[in-house]
Formats: structure tokens, C-alpha cells, sequence
């Protein structure tokens, strides 16, 4: 995987590479954090908290009806251990955000946005054509180690974060029922024992998200402008 953009701060790079895959040309980003970095992740590859020297989020079509994600995944990924996402939405459409030292990168669909609490048995109401996918994958970068219960804590921060910015958008949901996140930091040096949104780190971490899936949320209320 050749990446055609090229960013960053540290030891991470950010690259963008585009393939042919069943009739249309799809887009992956590829986070390379290089050696000695672990994550917390909601992904189905690289879940959990481990170690990881890279973050992919690679970009199906609508309908994906592949049966092993998992494999699909690992083709496309570099060696080592990582996290893979995948996501129906726009990966060319990805959007950035930086602050203090953190970096994010958010990939935001909305077609169906959906309450985390919802009565039981009730359909979350279909607000647009199936056509249209709706995932919110994010990715943070934060340049200190954390402790576990710092990192779980951050995910808590990633995802409050996510949905103020999309309240404040006007999207009647805390997020989609597919969201993905990953938090990666460092595995050594002093660890910060807090990850929440008044912590040093977590408040970097809280404001980056919040930018990028605000970005995000507004280019998908634009949609109709863009190329998808």
C-alpha cells in the first residue's frame, strides 16, 4: 500500500491509497505509529487493548456482504499488530484534527443516526436511502502513555466528544449503531492516570474529536455537493 498523502507529527505518518475492488475505486488510510505504541480499540481486528504499530480504515462499498471482515482486513493491512476498521463511508472525505500534541482522524456517515438508548424492539427510523452508509470511525494519536483505566476513559472522552459535535450539527443521535474508535498512545514513559475531558490530555483529546467528527458531520449534511 502505497500512500499518496503524507502527515503527521512524531513517529506517526497518515497515508491515503485508493484500490479497485468490486466494480468501484475504494479508499484506506493507513495510521503507521511505528514501534513501541499500543492502542484501545473497538475493532474487529486488533480489539481490546495491545499493542499496535498501525490503524487502518479501509473503505467497502455499499452493501458489503463479505462474510470474513476479519480476513478482508488482514489483506489489506501492513505486517504486524495493528487495528482495521472498515467503514461505507467516504475515506477521501476523512477529516483531521489536531490539538496540544493529539491528532485525530474521523471518517463520518450519518444515514441513520441512532440513540445509544432506544425501547426495545423498536427500528431506528430509515432517514435516507440504504445507498447511503452511515458509520462513524475515529482514530486518535495522543504523544503520552496512559494507564488502562486513562485509556478506557479516553474512549469515554472520544465518544462524548462525538456526540456534542454531532448535537451541535443538528443530527438527532448520540452516533450510528456501527461506530468504531481506536486511542493510541506510546508504552512507555510516565503514565497519565486520567483520560476524561477536564484531564490535561483528555481535554486535548475531546476538543480534536470534537472538530474533526463536527467537520465530518457537516460535510454529510453538504453531501449533496460532494462527490460519494
Amino acid at each position: 500500500m502505497q500512500p499518496d498523502v503524507r502527515g503527521g507529527s512524531r513517529e506517526v505518518s497518515l497515508g491515503l491509497s485508493h484500490r479497485e475492488e468490486d466494480g468501484a475505486r475504494l479508499a484506506s488510510l493507513l495510521w503507521e505509529f511505528g514501534p513501541g505504541w499500543r492502542a484501545i480499540s473497538s475493532a474487529m481486528v486488533g480489539g481490546g487493548i495491545g499493542p499496535a504499530v498501525w490503524a487502518l480504515n479501509a473503505q467497502v462499498v455499499g452493501g458489503y456482504s463479505r462474510m470474513d471482515p476479519v480476513d478482508h482486513l488482514l489483506e489489506l493491512a501492513p505486517p504486524g499488530p495493528g487495528v482495521g476498521m472498515l467503514t461505507a463511508a467516504s475515506v477521501d472525505h476523512f477529516t483531521r484534527a489536531a490539538d496540544g500534541g493529539v491528532e485525530v482522524m474521523a471518517t463520518v456517515g450519518l444515514r441513520v443516526p441512532t440513540w445509544a438508548a432506544a425501547p426495545e424492539g423498536v427500528p431506528d427510523p430509515e432517514l435516507a436511502p440504504m445507498y447511503l452508509p452511515g458509520t462513524i470511525n475515529i482514530v486518535v494519536a495522543v504523544p503520552v502513555a496512559m494507564s488502562d483505566a486513562a485509556l478506557v476513559n479516553a474512549v469515554m472522552t472520544v465518544t462524548e466528544a462525538k456526540t456534542q459535535a454531532l448535537l451541535e450539527v443538528g443530527f438527532p443521535g448520540t452516533g450510528t449503531a456501527s461506530d468504531a474508535v481506536c486511542v493510541a498512545v506510546p508504552e512507555h514513559g510516565p503514565e497519565e492516570l486520567f483520560g476524561g475531558p477536564r484531564s490535561t490530555w483528555g481535554a486535548r483529546v475531546a476538543r480534536a474529536v470534537h472538530t474533526a467528527v463536527r467537520q465530518g458531520a457537516q460535510q454529510w449534511a453538504n453531501r449533496d455537493v460532494l462527490t460519494t
